[in-house]
């Protein structure tokens, strides 16, 4: 280095297979770490996996040296001939209809349960309770975490991950070994946009209410819509945030 160079930490990002009963199912890009929670949240957003399966309770097994976890089955469903690529960025790349993307019908998930009734200042606040518990975006300014609330507004958990999908994948995976889904109770808080594939997982796990601090697409809206599900964008700790779908849970 040279005089008056500064050293700057930087995400890291590497590839993880997930392989079931030794068959490889999924590669995504990931940052190390929680890595089996990710094994089983992806496979729980997909339909292939439910909290009633013997898999999460067995628990998966890793070698962190090859980027591998390995799950037991049996999956609730045969994946046949499709292998899952995902990227830091966009989720699950390569699906073609919409029939094949929403996971949500296949898991069987229906509209969800009233579940709490919360203000729009708590909402709006809850992205600062999340930066708060965000040491690796502290340090690099290169991850992206997810959430889970109490209705009260406590953080229940958070994890990081330089894919927005990973991070949601890892807080799942982590209540599904602890025997908190369905999350009917509860409140899932992003820290970027909301895209069609976070309300998909959101829905499967079975949260009434997704909060983000960037904008949602139009068809992440009207997935939350058609599931019941209240859906909250643009979220900042002034007191403003933006109501997408389900008003009926937000007060005052």
């Amino acid at each position: 280095m040279r005089d008056g160079d500064v050293r700057d930490e930087v995400a890291v990002e590497e590839p993880l297979e997930i392989r079931v009963d030794g068959a490889p199912l999924s590669v995504t890009m990931r940052t190390p770490g929680h890595d089996e929670e990710l094994a089983l949240g992806f496979l729980h957003g997909e339909g292939l996996i439910s909290g009633a399966t013997p898999a999460p309770a067995a628990g998966p097994t890793a070698d962190f040296a090859a980027n591998v976890v390995e799950v037991a089955g049996p999956l609730l469903r045969d994946p046949g001939a499709r292998r899952f690529y995902t990227t830091s960025s966009c989720g699950v790349c390569g699906k073609g209809a919409l029939e094949e993307v929403d996971a949500v019908a296949v898991a069987g998930a229906g509209p969800l349960p009233p579940g709490p009734r919360v203000t729009r200042a708590l909402l709006a606040d809850l992205p600062r309770r999340l930066r708060a518990d965000q040491p690796a975006f502290a340090r690099t300014g290169g991850l992206h975490a997810t959430g889970l609330f109490g209705a009260d507004g406590e953080l229940l958990l958070v994890r990081e991950d330089v894919g927005r999908h990973n991070a949601m994948d890892k807080v799942i995976g982590r209540a599904l070994l602890d025997g908190l889904l369905p999350l009917h109770e509860r409140i899932l808080c992003v820290s970027g946009r909301l895209s069609f594939e976070l309300v998909q997982k959101a829905a499967v796990a079975g949260a009434p209410l997704l909060v983000g601090v960037g904008a949602p697409s139009s068809l992440a809206i009207e997935l939350a819509a058609d599931r019941g599900m209240t859906l909250c964008g643009f979220a900042r700790g002034d007191g403003r945030v933006n109501v997408y779908a389900g008003g009926e849970r937000v007060g005052p």
